[in-house]
């Protein structure tokens, strides 16, 4: 194999390595976060143009939750009443989430976690695609 064979396989392995790596993607969900779009496993892919709800993940040490926040135009949020609790754990060299409510509970596994973009799976297939949210700025 050639040197530039060789070099093209470290570098494929290290930029696959890197993607996936749970504890790095754990270290980036914290956060107002975006969603763009859902792929769903029977074709009816949904795109969001507009979002008043944006999701806020915060996770210390494993455990944390998700709720739902309404961006106002001075820069401040409005909580929601309800929230998710969350714990983060890494299994099979993946990281998932595990979510509870009085209600429920469900698990999704995180796919891509960076400083922009965030995408989870979740038991039925279905794909949720977030970005960071911006916030509206109207002082410039």
């Amino acid at each position: 194999m050639t040197k530039s064979g060789i070099l093209l396989l470290l570098l494929l392995s290290l930029i696959s390595c890197g993607k996936n790596d749970p504890e790095a993607q754990l270290k980036n969900l914290n956060g107002y976060w975006e969603i763009e779009n859902v792929e769903t496993p029977f074709g009816k892919d949904r795109a969001y143009k507009f979002n008043e709800r944006i999701d806020y993940i915060e996770i210390q040490d494993s455990t944390g939750f998700r709720t739902k926040v309404l961006p106002r135009i001075d820069g401040t949020f409005v909580n929601s009443d309800t929230q998710e609790q969350v714990t983060a754990r890494i299994i099979d060299d993946s990281l998932r989430l595990q979510y509870r409510t009085p209600f429920d509970s469900w698990t999704e596994t995180v796919l891509e976690a960076n400083d922009e973009k965030l995408s989870v799976k979740n038991d039925r297939g279905m794909i949720y695609s977030y970005k960071k949210f911006e916030k509206i700025n109207i002082t410039d």
